[in-house]
Order: C-alpha cells, then sequence, then structure tokens
C-alpha cells in the first residue's frame, strides 16, 4: 500500500512492536553532546586542580628521565598513572553519566532479541556502499558535516581575532604561553560543545518526526489491527448473543424457585425469592416484553403465584437487578404482596384446592 495512504497516525500496538524490535527515536549525536558538556563543565570546575596535577605529572616525568635507573613499574604506576587517573576520572565519569541518562531519557531502557539477532544483510559490504552513497546515506553525511563546519567557522573566527596575540606567543615564558593554550582551547571546547548540543536537539527532533512518519498507518491497517488486538465485531456479537441467552436459560430456570412474580401486566414481570432465613426478598429473574411473558409461562408452569401491581413492578425493573435484594424503598410494597400470596395460599389449602 503506497505511503500516500498511511494518514493516521500509529496506534498504541504499533509503538509497542516497533519498541520491541529495538526502533526507538534516539539521537546519538545527543547523548555524546550531553557527555561532552558534562566533561567540558567538571574540566572548568577542576581548572586550578588539574594544573598542579599536571605539573606534578610532568615533574615526575622529567626527574625519571634523568635517573640513572630505570624507575620500577610500582613507580611509574605510583607516581605517573594514579596522577593521570585521578585528573581524567571526574570527567569521564561525569560524561558517561550524563550521556547515559540522555540515552535512556530519549527511550528509555530497551531490550530487543529482534535486533541481536544474526542478520546476513547487515554484514554484507555491498548493502553498506549502497546504503552510504544512497541520497539518505549522503543526506546523513551531509547532515553531520554541518556542525563541524560551524566548529571550524568559529575557530577560524578565533585565530583572525587572536592572531596578533599569537604572533607574539614565542616572547611569553612557558607557564604564560601553556596558559593562553589552555584558556583558548577551553574556549573551543565550550563553543564546540553548545553547536552540538543545539544541533544535537535538533537532530532528536528529525529523528522523532522521521520515525513518526514511518510508523503511520492507513486505516485499513487500523481496522486490521483492531480486529486482531479487540477480535472480529461479529464474533464478538455472536459471543455477547450466546451469553445473553445463556443468562436467560438460567434465569428462567431460577423462575422455578421463585416465591411469587409481580407483574404489569404486560410489559414488566419481576420474580421474587423469599426465604424466613433472607434477610430480604430478591430478584431472581426480571424481564420486559418477550422476556416478561417468557417468566410469565415458565411461573404459570411450576405453579408460582402472579400479582399484577404496575407501580411496584415498575419500580422493582428499574431499581434492583437480578441477584440484588430489594431496597428498604420498595418493603412496604413487596411485603404486601407477599402477604396477599401467603394468605390466598392458606385459603385454598384449607378449602383442599390448588
Amino acid at each position: 500500500m503506497g505511503a500516500d495512504n498511511k494518514t493516521e497516525q500509529a496506534t498504541p500496538r504499533r509503538k509497542q512492536k516497533a519498541r520491541e524490535r529495538g526502533q526507538v527515536a534516539r539521537s546519538r549525536e545527543l547523548s555524546s553532546a550531553l557527555g561532552m558538556a558534562a566533561a567540558v563543565a567538571v574540566l572548568a570546575w577542576q581548572a586550578d586542580g588539574l594544573a598542579q596535577h599536571w605539573r606534578d605529572v610532568f615533574r615526575v616525568f622529567l626527574r625519571a628521565g634523568i635517573a640513572p635507573e630505570i624507575p620500577s613499574n610500582s613507580f611509574v604506576a605510583k607516581s605517573i598513572l594514579l596522577p593521570v587517573l585521578e585528573c581524567t576520572a571526574a570527567p569521564m565519569a561525569a560524561a558517561w553519566i550524563c550521556a547515559t541518562t540522555g540515552t535512556l531519557a530519549q527511550g528509555g531502557f530497551v531490550f530487543a532479541p529482534e535486533a541481536l539477532a544474526l542478520n546476513g544483510g547487515r554484514l554484507n559490504p555491498v548493502t553498506k556502499l549502497q546504503q552510504m552513497f544512497s541520497p539518505s546515506g549522503l543526506a546523513s553525511w551531509l547532515k553531520s558535516l554541518l556542525p563541524f563546519g560551524v566548529i571550524g567557522y568559529l575557530g577560524y573566527s578565533m585565530l583572525r581575532r587572536d592572531w596578533n596575540v599569537i604572533a607574539r606567543l614565542t616572547f611569553l615564558q612557558p607557564g604564560g604561553f601553556v596558559e593562553y593554550l589552555a584558556a583558548r582551547a577551553y574556549e573551543v571546547a565550550w563553543k564546540s560543545t553548545l553547536v552540538l548540543l543545539v544541533w544535537s536537539a535538533l537532530d532528536y527532533l528529525l529523528v522523532r518526526l522521521k520515525m513518526e512518519r514511518d510508523l503511520r498507518m492507513s486505516r485499513q491497517e487500523v481496522r486490521e489491527e483492531a480486529k486482531e488486538s479487540d477480535g472480529n465485531p461479529q464474533m464478538k456479537a455472536r459471543i455477547r448473543r450466546l451469553q445473553r441467552q445463556v443468562g436467560r436459560r438460567r434465569m428462567l430456570q431460577d423462575v422455578q424457585r421463585a416465591t411469587v412474580v409481580v407483574t404489569n401486566p404486560t410489559h414488566f414481570a419481576i420474580a421474587l425469592e423469599y426465604r424466613p432465613e433472607m434477610a430480604a426478598p430478591v430478584v431472581v429473574a426480571k424481564g420486559r416484553n418477550l422476556l416478561a411473558q417468557q417468566i410469565k409461562q415458565t411461573a404459570a408452569w411450576h405453579g408460582v403465584p402472579q400479582v399484577e401491581n404496575p407501580p411496584l413492578a415498575h419500580a422493582l425493573y428499574r431499581s434492583v437487578e437480578v441477584g440484588q435484594s430489594i431496597p428498604a424503598k420498595l418493603y412496604a410494597g413487596v411485603a404486601e404482596v407477599l402477604a396477599f400470596v401467603y394468605r390466598t395460599q392458606q385459603n385454598v389449602r384449607a378449602r383442599g384446592g390448588k
């Protein structure tokens, strides 16, 4: 089906299936930019301490170079590697934490076994070359070169601005020379980080829009998915019809144990059951029109008394469901009906009739 017909937004089920395949809107550039920003921030915060650390490292290097004996491995590890790790541990940890947090914030933790399955097409160099030189691949290359072009322009602007100062650097003391280079490196770092953050945020929006466009569905696909998830409407209607039929048969069977059936006399029929151990009478069956006629026929067949009381029948039908006890506001009306039934039955038994 053509892409022009895919006018509907992706359903939650389609998005879930895409997530199970590992298709999540994520920008690697955003995670990298966040990690770089964290590292630059930590380096700027530790600038004074880092300078002293590196002075100590270089001092140890120079002393080891003029020493008459080659330093032992433990000396190198303690005097050189340990200070280097102290200098780089905090920026690297901050970069890793921010990059991981940025990745999880974009799409959460996703475990997609389908994406880990072996696929020969991914290892085919011809396929990779076709992807690289395809229009989408070239667009991706151009998209990646754009922020580096901006960074290059910023570097050129800085060189042009400070060219007179750079030309006189040879006249500075070593400390001043290193300080100037460190300041310019920090300026390049934070400006590049800012460019990458802005560009990566835009890249994330583009990736998200592209994924939403790729997951769009046609109306036919939406209907088919609804059938798969909710079932065929015709089958569901048949199941509901069968359930109603089973419920009606069970309800008509319960009419046999009813004490009395209150009728309208034609529209409503409510079968009530009451025993001395019950707290209140219970509605065992109710119906209107055709179902009401079936309830009355079943009651007549099994000898259940029927009493015409339209107001009470209407109130019972509207306020009480099958299997529930009658509310307190209907106690008086139902008590009158039951009393009438009991008196009638006693009179009939007294005369020896049915």
